[in-house]
Formats: C-alpha cells, sequence, structure tokens
C-alpha cells in the first residue's frame, strides 16, 4: 500500500473534531510561514483533504437533523431516530 492510500484511510477514520483540529495547525502553520514551500504544498494538499471530510461530516449531520420531524402540536419527533455517539 503506498503512503497516499494510507494517509487517505487515515482521513476517512478521523472524527470532525480531530480533522478540523488538524486543519486549524495546518492554517496557522501555512500562514505564520513556518513551512517551506514543498511543505507548505504538502500541508495544502492534507488541508484540502481535511475541509473536504469536515464538510462530509457537517452534511451528513445536517441530514440527520432534518429528519427530525417535530409535530405541530408540539409533541416529540415522529420520525427520530437514537442518536448514536459513536458514529462518525
Amino acid at each position: 500500500m503506498n503512503d497516499g492510500t494510507d494517509q487517505n484511510t487515515k482521513t476517512a477514520t478521523l472524527s470532525f473534531e480531530d480533522a478540523l483540529t488538524e486543519l486549524e495547525g495546518i492554517v496557522a502553520s501555512l500562514e505564520r510561514g513556518e513551512v517551506s514551500l514543498d511543505a507548505a504544498i504538502s500541508a495544502f494538499e492534507r488541508g484540502t483533504e481535511l475541509k473536504t471530510l469536515c464538510q462530509a461530516c457537517l452534511e451528513e449531520a445536517r441530514m440527520k437533523v432534518e429528519k427530525i420531524k417535530i409535530p405541530e402540536a408540539g409533541g416529540p419527533p415522529r420520525d427520530a431516530s437514537a442518536f448514536d455517539a459513536d458514529e462518525t
């Protein structure tokens, strides 16, 4: 297996919070100019992967929230399913 595939697998298993934290670190280091050009390009590529993962996580969360339907009478949601905190 090559390094790119290994990195993609690692990215796919990150939680939203971990991906966002890593992305924020990459942005901060790029903004400070702490890295060489080659490292900056690699960091940008990694940041793009993390951004895509974060967007997918947010979209999934949005879709879950939209599934919850609150009746007009103010009762409990009709179609709510149990929230699984382990889901990513």
